[in-house]
């Protein structure tokens, strides 16, 4: 596990710590025994969502409304019936806590769903809690969401957005120049590779293997990975380190600014730019305070040159990885290698992304041997060729 990870694993340690210290003790028990087989970023995500769950019981339920949500005991699991869940979903929809408004959509209300049945698998299997309501619970529909991806012609778009952004203020250019480069970088990174915003803003310098042409990546979950990459993420890479020429063997899986043996190094890179004076960072790719890009950053940096294209698409750094997918799907119709790439768990995963894909797959392989043969008239072969 790389520094960036180890420190992302930190914060949501203590996420969920701070997090505890305002629910009951049973959930602390809870989240103690599933330590060893969720990550701390999983575990935050069931807190939060089990905390929504107790937050209902307080607003909701007479005998607890008047009790700190710390202050609801084990039994109140015990008491639920499916009704109640019933109107939790309900409460949902639409809900005001401490002045703020909330509401949650089908994917939403599942994934808190999902928190709150596996707290009471964990009850249930140590025999602690003998009710599980959600058991006759009608889980919410989830509707098919197509596939949001670019085109060739929207790709080629993007890249020049980089290039030369329209409107932009003497402000804006004076900051647009110092990022261009990265900005170029990370976008053909993305549309290159297909990895996560969590991957690409945990890359270091010695992340990269010029001569492999392969990032090493840490995955959901802490498994370690290498992710190749070609002529076009490798040449708007070393543009934004500095590197004109290196010798591959020299700089394999080396810091690439450091290394270059035979070619010539710029005086002063894109990245060493944004780099402080006297300040040392592993991060390969820095924001304009000489510290790593944050995801959030990320993601903001995408939406603005997104918006300067022409597309009705709502883009993310997801719909760039999602683009990358497709594009390997429709070149390869390799469900598994898509999987493989992407860091995709389980196959089943990309298949329910894909589906549709592999349905225009299937269509086509109905008519792949000809059947009839040409009449005289017929310019065409057998198979349908002129």
């Amino acid at each position: 596990m790389n520094e960036y990870a180890e420190t992302v694993r930190k914060q949501n340690v203590l996420l969920l710590r701070s997090m505890l210290k305002k629910m009951p003790p049973f959930c602390t028990d809870y989240f103690r025994g599933i330590a060893s087989s969720t990550s701390p970023r999983t575990q935050a995500g069931y807190c939060r969502d089990i905390y929504t769950f107790l937050q209902f019981i307080v607003m909701e339920n007479p005998i607890y409304r008047d009790k700190e949500i710390r202050e609801i005991p084990l039994q109140a699991l015990e008491e639920m019936t499916s009704a109640d869940i019933d109107e939790y979903l309900e409460h949902l929809n639409y809900y005001v806590y401490e002045g703020i408004e909330y509401r949650n959509g089908e994917a939403a209300k599942a994934r808190k769903l999902s928190a709150l049945s596996n707290l009471y698998s964990f009850f249930n299997r140590r025999q602690i809690v003998h009710n599980n309501p959600l058991n006759a619970v009608e889980r919410p529909k989830l509707h098919e969401k197509a596939i949001i991806t670019l085109d060739q012609d929207q790709v080629f778009d993007l890249l020049e957005a980089v290039e030369a952004p329209p409107r932009m203020t003497e402000r804006q250019r004076k900051f647009h120049d110092l990022t261009a480069a990265r900005d170029r970088a990370i976008l053909t990174t993305f549309l290159g590779t297909g990895m996560r915003v969590s991957e690409l803003a945990g890359l270091n310098l010695t992340d990269v293997d010029f001569h492999n042409q392969t990032f090493r990546v840490i995955r959901k979950g802490g498994n370690e990975s290498y992710i190749y990459f070609g002529e076009d993420v490798r040449d708007a890479l070393n543009y934004y380190l500095g590197i004109e020429e290196y010798d591959e063997e020299e700089t394999a899986g080396e810091q690439p600014e450091k290394n270059a043996k035979d070619g010539e190094i710029k005086k002063l890179s894109p990245r060493q730019r944004l780099l402080k004076e006297d300040k040392e960072e592993k991060a390969l790719f820095l924001s304009l305070r000489g510290n790593r890009m944050a995801v959030r950053s990320i993601e903001v940096m995408v939406k603005k040159y997104c918006s300067m294209i022409e597309t009705n698409k709502k883009i993310t750094p997801h719909k760039l990885r999602s683009t990358y997918g497709t594009a390997l799907y429709r070149e390869t119709g390799d469900i598994y290698l898509v999987a493989d790439v992407l860091g995709h768990k389980d196959v089943n995963t990309t298949k329910k992304h894909y589906a549709r894909m592999s349905d225009e797959n299937r269509r086509r392989a109905a008519d792949v041997v000809s059947l009839k043969k040409p009449g005289n008239g017929d310019t065409e072969n057998a198979h349908g060729e002129s």
